[in-house]
C-alpha cells in the first residue's frame, strides 16, 4: 500500500532553494502490468528509469537524473527548474500521466569543485547505516557524507 501525500507536503518538499544546494524534481512512478516499475521526470522528457522494485527504480531514477543533468549542461543547454506538483497538475500534457502514477521526490546534486580522496575510520555500525541510507537515496557513500557534510556547514 502506498502512502498518499497532499500537495501541501509536496510543497513543503519542493521548497525553494539557492543553486548550491541540492535540486528535488518530481517523479512519475507507474507499475507495469508484468510488475516492473518505470520512473518518468515530466520536468526532463526523456529520462526515465525501469527496474522490478520500487526502490530499485527511486535510486536509477536518481542516477538517471544526475545523467540527464549533466549531458544537458555539456550541450549548452540550462537544466529546468523544478515545478511544484500544482504546475504539473495544470499542465494538461502531464494529466494522463499523472493519472495512478506514485510520486517520488527525487534530488539533482548540484556539480561540486574538484574531489579529493579522503582516508578517514569510522565506527563500523555507523558506516553501515551511511551506507543503507545513501542507497536509499542512491547515492554513492562518498556524495552521502559530503551531503551531509554540506548541510551541516549552512547551519
Amino acid at each position: 500500500m502506498t502512502k498518499s501525500i497532499s500537495s501541501r507536503d509536496v510543497k513543503k518538499m519542493l521548497k525553494a532553494e539557492g543553486d548550491n544546494l541540492v535540486r528535488q524534481y518530481i517523479a512519475f512512478i507507474h507499475q507495469s502490468e508484468g510488475g516492473a516499475y518505470g520512473a518518468s521526470f515530466p520536468d526532463f522528457p526523456g529520462c526515465i528509469a525501469v527496474e522490478a522494485t520500487f526502490e530499485d527504480v527511486v535510486a536509477s531514477a536518481a542516477r538517471a537524473l544526475r545523467f540527464h543533468a549533466e549531458g544537458m549542461t555539456e550541450d549548452g543547454y540550462a537544466v529546468p527548474r523544478a515545478r511544484t506538483l500544482d504546475e504539473l497538475g495544470a499542465d494538461p500534457e502531464f494529466a494522463e500521466d499523472m493519472e495512478g502514477a506514485t510520486l517520488a521526490i527525487i534530488p539533482l546534486h548540484p556539480p561540486r569543485g574538484r574531489t579529493v580522496r579522503l582516508n578517514i575510520s569510522m565506527d563500523e555500525s555507523l558506516v553501515s547505516s551511511i551506507d543503507e541510507a545513501a542507497s536509499v537515496r542512491g547515492l554513492s557513500r562518498s556524495a552521502f557524507l559530503s551531503e551531509a557534510a554540506q548541510r551541516s556547514l549552512q547551519k
